[in-house]
């Protein structure tokens, strides 16, 4: 069955999803991705303060408690750090534009993202760190700069948002099932593996 992601690469809930749940439904081999990133904070210019950073930090520890997925064991280096602006939409278009250049390693270079950020504590607002991410997954420095930094690459995942919102996606992870020629909302918001398999399969037999 074909099931679209709707996801933000800085988003908590969606890194627990991604390492543990639906990592689990893929490895069933019963069912191909799309990725649709949905927007969480994108194009957000104030610094983040330090009350929001202690509040975010414990969405982390319940996202931890509740997945078992690994975060970096210090406080978040780069989201405590002076400044710091937590602007999704350089880390969504970085998976967008792996997506359309090189999507056999969109997947990859998503979750790469992801534990970048959470387990790694590297600020992934950050074109430089984002390259450097691409790099490690096998794509070619120069080529994702320059995708990366061309208009269309900015256009391509604003439309993703657009999407996403159109959809009536407000919250993530959110995970959407094609079947009939129609799209089924399978999940919005975490969600365990077997409850995923459960829907999937009620689904498959209507």
């Amino acid at each position: 069955m074909q099931l679209t992601y709707v996801a933000d690469p800085m988003c908590s809930w969606c890194w627990g999803f991604s390492a543990q749940p639906l990592a689990a439904l893929l490895a069933d081999g019963d069912h191909t991705l799309a990725l649709l990133m949905g927007g969480l904070r994108p194009y957000t210019t104030e610094p983040l303060g330090e009350a929001k950073a202690r509040e975010i930090l414990g969405h982390w520890h319940r996202v931890a408690e509740a997945s078992g997925t690994p975060f970096a064991a210090e406080p978040h280096a780069a989201m405590q750090a002076p400044g710091f602006v937590y602007d999704t939409e350089p880390a969504s278009r970085a998976v967008v534009v792996a997506r359309e250049h090189w999507p056999d390693r969109a997947w990859a270079l998503m979750k790469a993202v992801q534990r970048a950020f959470y387990a790694d504590a590297r600020d992934v607002t950050q074109a430089a760190v984002l390259t450097d991410i691409a790099a490690e997954c096998g794509i070619d420095r120069d080529a994702f700069v320059a995708a990366f930094e061309a208009p269309a690459a900015r256009e391509a995942t604003a439309r993703d948002f657009e999407q996403a919102q159109a959809w009536g996606i407000r919250g993530f992870p959110a995970l959407i099932a094609e079947h009939g020629g129609r799209l089924h909302l399978i999940a919005n918001g975490y969600t365990p593996v077997e409850a995923l398999r459960e829907r999937l399969q009620q689904l498959a037999a209507r």
